[in-house]
């Protein structure tokens, strides 16, 4: 039985506060930075007694290239201060394309040229910035063909 793949669908996402790091990052580093950046993000948000409201996240500005500007955190309950080397910030409300990506990140590019297709089959224009939750945790779930990442691509 063969995957038929992602099957993107319209969603209206509300304003959300995050806490992130932002950095220009390496493609081959992404996975070290993620790390750094989430490890970062909880050590600041429970000094201040915030708290995660969702699953950890990164938001891409640009077509990745050799580097990406990348923020990494944690959508937050509850207000959260820029400290530590964290800012505080916001996913924007917006419409956008959502999808499913089922399997390892290095095919996640399959998910967002899905995603890409449809916008173009339905003349919407893709916005610069999209972002993924990683729905799974590496640590618990070792099988990558397993790992669950929710994408995200916002249009115009």
């Amino acid at each position: 039985m063969s995957d038929p793949g992602p099957h993107p669908r319209k969603v209206h996402l509300a304003e959300q506060p995050v806490a992130v790091v932002r950095e220009r990052v390496r493609m081959d580093a992404l996975t070290e930075f993620f790390g750094r950046a989430f490890g970062t993000v909880m050590a600041a948000a429970q000094k201040q007694g915030a708290a995660p409201a969702g699953p950890p996240f990164a938001l891409y500005r640009g077509i990745p290239g050799e580097t990406v500007d990348v923020e990494a955190g944690f959508p937050m309950a509850g207000s959260f201060r820029d400290a530590d080397g964290v800012a505080a910030g916001t996913l924007p409300e917006t419409d956008a394309l959502e999808a499913l990506h089922i399997g390892p990140y290095d095919t996640l590019e399959n998910t967002y040229n899905a995603v890409l297709g449809q916008m173009q089959a339905e003349g919407l224009t893709p916005a610069d910035i999209m972002w993924e939750y990683y729905l799974s945790d590496p640590e618990t779930e070792p099988d990558p063909e397993k790992w669950q990442t929710r994408v995200i691509w916002p249009f115009a």
